[in-house]
């Protein structure tokens, strides 16, 4: 689907939600080894759908992936580079990510709304985008003993977002 097909999917949803980080989670992945997917999240992220409009960043320090020496390195220069770069942003159909801003398609799906038990409109939405790391300035790589690159270049991002109707 298309960043004009999501932005179509979403133009429909009124009002502003905000993201509830306890059950959401934005995620990225990427062949290892040419074997294997390498799997890290974000645990501070932002997300917030405007009258349809989708928007959220990640702090880079609050990278992931199970190692806090690869924690460290994803956050130097031959990575993110945290401290030049603080955040990755996406909004109104563009991803910001060490400087770079380009256009991304989204494949998106709504579930919802619903009520909860407290009375509160809930509405969930998973969208997903592959990038080319190298177009944002991520080219770090290795190779492998046997042949090919330790890393994949096409990165897949995701955002599965549990989101709270806010009151006018």
């Amino acid at each position: 689907m298309s960043t004009i097909a999501a932005t179509k999917d979403l133009a429909g949803i009124q009002g502003t939600w905000a993201v509830d980080p306890v059950h959401s989670e934005v995620s990225f992945e990427l062949v290892h080894a040419g074997v294997d997917t390498f799997r890290g999240s974000f645990r501070e992220f932002t997300a917030t759908l405007a009258d349809g409009v989708l928007e959220g960043s990640a702090r880079v320090s609050s990278v992931d992936v199970k190692d806090e020496q690869l924690d460290g390195h994803l956050q130097s220069p031959d990575f993110f580079d945290a401290a030049r770069y603080p955040e990755i942003a996406f909004g109104d159909g563009e991803l910001t990510m060490k400087g770079v801003t380009r256009p991304i398609e989204l494949d998106v799906t709504v579930n919802g709304p619903t009520t909860d038990p407290f009375g509160r409109e809930r509405l969930g939405i998973v969208a997903e985008a592959t990038i080319d790391r190298r177009e944002f300035g991520i080219s770090w790589n290795a190779p492998n003993q046997s042949g090919g690159d330790y890393l994949g270049n096409d990165v897949t991002l995701i955002a599965r977002l549990a989101l709270v109707k806010q009151e006018a």
